[in-house]
Parts: structure tokens; C-alpha cells; sequence
């Protein structure tokens, strides 16, 4: 069982049959069957049915598709590890809509201007759903709402803060002063779709309360969302920082919440799958501050001494 054979089988998986994965990679169908069944031959077991004109996982196929992606990660880290060059290749980053506006801009700038050869790609999203693109391999890490409840992360991620955002709740312009949600005139709740963390909050402060939101307005932007309130179609809550972005914030009122407090923004990636990349990107987003000494750097790398020493032992583990 080679990585090649790991490769083949997680396009197949990911592309939903033998010709698109064969296109994905750059073969011919023919090989691409070969490899699968050279696969299920060294297993002593099938790892496909077909289905019609589908291809469907066995249970053996199922059992062995996580296995895959955290041999193919752990693979990929290794060569990371112990490259001599810079940070190079394909960094894929999932990120709220709120940060990507924000925050990240002059970042990304900087990101790109140091490590050149980095390709990043950017997506963004609800927090529900980067966490879930981050544990299906999709994305390699994402800017993320620290959850309601975050043991919900589990064991499965490494995380680290990297900003801070103030919640403040936006209505209509003349709106008398909220101190509890009783105090909300308007019975409609504009917010992003489930799985936004910031809407989870909000609503978990309402059941609070024993009050929920007669309707919610699901919109796709916060410049939509700011424009609805303007307009009288309800309330949203929304990071102070995105209201630093509108032109015009004459006929909104902006309301604190203290009692959701500041919410913790979070890089998050698998656990066990980091790249000097990624490191380098970590660095970028969460320089050493009030006169903290950074982890030691190699400079052929852009990873922390630390980190690379156990990266490297991470591999020779793997070797053995």
C-alpha cells in the first residue's frame, strides 16, 4: 500500500468515479482502475461497489478513507518538514466573511510580498462550515468564531487566537438604548445562515431570556445584512469592525452587548497536518507582542526551530 495507491483511491472517493478522479490526476482511466484493484488485492477486501453507474464505499472503503487523508497529510507535512527551501505551494484558507473584509487584506499583502511562492487560496464561509472543511481535508486550516461551546472542537484540531471582536448589535436608526433583549422593539433577527457563530450567540443570549426572534432573515453578506436594518427590516448582530467598512452608517444604531463580551477569533487546522506554509502564515497572523520572544525561527524553513524538531520526529516515527 503505497502513497500513490492513496492518492488514486481519495480522488476517486473525492470525485465521485474513476473518469473524473483519472481527469483530476492526470491519468488514464485504465490506470486509475488498475490501482484500485491493485489496492483492494494487497487489503483482501473490496473498497468500492458499483451502484448503477456509481461507485459507493464499502464498509472497508469507509474505514479506510481517514486512514488515507492522515497518511497523505502526515506525508505532505513530512516534505514540508524537511525541505531546505522556503515556504512554497498551495496553501488553501477558509475564512469568515467578517475577517476577510477586515482583517485580512494588509496580512495577505504582507503574506505574499514575504513568501512568493506560496499559492493562497481563499474561500470563506460560516464557522459550521470552515470547521467542517477543515476536517474533511478540504481547506488546509481556517479563520473561525471560537464556537458557544468549544469543546465541540474536540481533539481533532490545534488551534490558536489570533483576534479579538467586539459583538454589537445594529437597528434602525432612533431605536431606544437595548440593555436586555426585552428591549428590542423589532421581532425580526437579520443574520447569516446556520452555523454562523456570531448568530449562535446571539441567539443563545435571547433563549437566555426565555425570547426568540419571530423570523430570521437569512442573508448572504453583512452589506446586506447593515442595508436591511437601515431599511427597518429588523436587527442584526454584527463584529464592531465591519461597520468601519460602511460608507454610509447614518441610519443605523450600534448597541452594545456586554453581556456576550468579546469573541475570540481562531486560526484552526488538523491536528498533525501543518506545513511551513501554514507556520509561516501563523506567524504572520500572531507576531511575538508586549515583549514576548517569539520561537526561534529557521530561516530556510519559516518554521520554529521547535516545531520543525518535531515535525522531523514525526516523520522518522513514521519511517520506522
Amino acid at each position: 500500500m503505497d502513497l500513490a495507491a492513496l492518492t488514486i483511491f481519495r480522488a476517486v472517493v473525492r470525485e465521485n468515479g474513476v473518469t473524473r478522479a483519472a481527469a483530476k490526476l492526470n491519468r488514464v482511466q485504465s490506470n486509475v482502475t488498475t490501482r484500485i484493484k491493485q489496492l483492494e488485492e494487497q487489503l483482501g477486501t473490496d473498497l468500492f461497489i458499483r451502484d448503477g453507474r456509481r461507485l459507493v464505499l464499502t464498509p472497508a472503503g469507509e474505514t479506510l478513507l481517514p486512514y488515507a487523508e492522515r497518511l497523505l497529510a502526515l506525508a505532505d507535512e513530512a516534505r514540508h518538514a524537511v525541505r531546505e527551501d522556503r515556504p512554497s505551494g498551495r496553501l488553501r484558507l477558509g475564512t469568515m466573511e467578517s475577517v476577510a473584509a477586515t482583517r485580512l487584506p494588509a496580512l495577505l499583502a504582507q503574506y505574499h510580498q514575504q513568501w512568493p511562492a506560496v499559492a493562497l487560496e481563499l474561500e470563506t464561509g460560516t464557522t459550521g462550515k470552515l470547521i467542517e472543511r477543515v476536517r474533511e481535508f478540504e481547506v488546509d486550516a481556517a479563520l473561525v468564531a471560537t464556537p458557544p461551546d468549544p469543546a465541540s472542537l474536540g481533539d481533532l484540531f490545534e488551534t490558536v487566537p489570533v483576534f479579538k471582536e467586539e459583538l454589537v448589535m445594529l437597528t434602525p436608526r432612533g431605536h431606544r438604548p437595548i440593555h436586555e433583549v426585552r428591549d428590542i422593539a423589532l421581532s425580526t433577527l437579520i443574520a447569516f445562515e446556520r452555523g454562523c457563530a456570531y448568530r449562535a450567540y446571539i441567539e443563545k443570549w435571547y433563549l437566555e431570556h426565555s425570547v426568540r426572534p419571530a423570523r430570521v432573515l437569512e442573508l448572504g453578506s453583512y452589506h446586506a445584512i447593515v442595508a436591511c436594518v437601515a431599511a427597518g427590516a429588523g436587527v442584526a448582530v454584527a463584529p464592531r469592525s465591519v461597520l468601519d467598512l460602511q460608507a454610509d452608517a447614518s441610519n443605523i444604531t450600534v448597541h452594545e452587548l456586554p453581556d456576550i463580551g468579546a469573541i475570540e477569533t481562531l486560526l484552526v487546522w488538523r491536528r498533525g497536518h501543518f506545513s511551513s506554509a501554514l507556520n509561516a502564515l501563523r506567524r504572520t497572523l500572531v507576531p511575538a507582542e508586549d515583549g514576548g520572544v517569539a520561537a526561534p525561527v529557521d530561516a530556510a524553513t519559516g518554521m520554529d526551530t521547535m516545531a520543525a524538531t518535531a515535525r522531523a520526529t514525526a516523520a522518522n516515527a513514521g519511517a520506522v
